[in-house]
């Protein structure tokens, strides 16, 4: 199965087999698999083998990720790119040992203890805390790819809004359809079309992809969009309405509207809080 979310896997004993992008590969005590989002993954005990299991959002990840070089990031889809490129591997065995291991139980407890009474928002200063104190543990041990930020990345955090996640496996037609617009922005998607792609009616693959996505195929092509044209506006001086319509919106209007609404601010604003006090006027405003 798959899930929209990061997965970190703590075996507590026993043993078992996972199958997934790394190939076939042992865990036991001492171990720690973190998975990616959208990262297939299948296990298969050796006898018995018990685990504790943290959902993380992909979004709060990332928010992490901002916070943890705000001094050389521009804004949160920034901080979206350099945890792209940061965390590569989709998939990761953590040999963590078995001392280390042992000192995260009391914390996985006491997670999955105030995860039951499903009462988050009384507990969420704890969570985080007890979540931090795991992360600080197994951090040293992520596999890392090495780059360059350039000291000059620097400016304000744009957050957006926080997704609804159940956390609920994800269903192969959702991913593939998600994988369509992906590998074309510009089309013109249609619910018929997306239909075709993963052989549902419309009315089922606009069911799936919420179940997996918590949004419609539309607003998730929209944030793809805006995602693009943010790194657009960023790299390069095409006009807006260029950027526009090499991500699929036919129109300037439209293309500032879905813009505005995702970010808060036109395209225009979001590229001039780029250029430093010396800069010249780039040719695409």
């Amino acid at each position: 199965m798959a899930y929209d979310c990061v997965k970190v896997i703590v075996v507590r004993d026993g043993s078992a087999i996972l199958f997934s992008e790394f190939g076939q590969k042992p865990v036991n005590v001492g171990d720690v698999v973190l998975l990616g989002a959208n990262v297939l993954c299948g296990a298969e005990p050796e006898g018995h083998v018990i685990t504790t299991t943290i959902y993380l959002d992909t979004d709060y990840l990332v928010d992490q990720v901002f916070w943890q070089y705000a001094g050389l990031l521009r804004d949160r889809l920034d901080a979206q790119g350099l945890a792209s490129q940061l965390y590569s591997e989709p998939a990761q065995i953590l040999r963590i040992g078995e001392y280390r291991a042992g000192s995260l139980m009391p914390w996985l407890d006491e997670l999955v203890a105030l995860s039951i009474g499903r009462n988050f928002g009384a507990h969420f200063n704890r969570t985080q805390a007890l979540w931090f104190s795991v992360a600080n543990v197994i951090g040293p041990y992520v596999a890392v790819t090495p780059m360059r930020i350039s000291p000059s990345q620097r400016a304000r955090s744009r957050p957006t809004v926080p997704r609804s996640r159940r956390f609920a496996p994800l269903r192969d037609e959702a991913r593939r359809a998600r994988e369509a617009m992906i590998g074309d922005l510009a089309a013109n998607w249609t619910l018929n079309d997306l239909a075709c792609v993963v052989h549902l009616s419309p009315r089922q693959v606009a069911r799936v992809f919420i179940d997996a996505y918590g949004k419609t195929p539309q607003a998730y092509l929209t944030m793809l969009r805006v995602e693009k044209m943010a790194r657009l506006l960023r790299s390069t001086n095409l006009a807006v309405a260029g950027i526009g319509r090499e991500v699929g919106w036919r129109s300037r209007s439209r293309a500032v509207e879905a813009f505005r609404e995702c970010t808060g601010i036109t395209p225009v604003q979001y590229r001039q809080m780029g250029v430093s006090p010396d800069s010249s006027p780039g040719s695409g405003q």
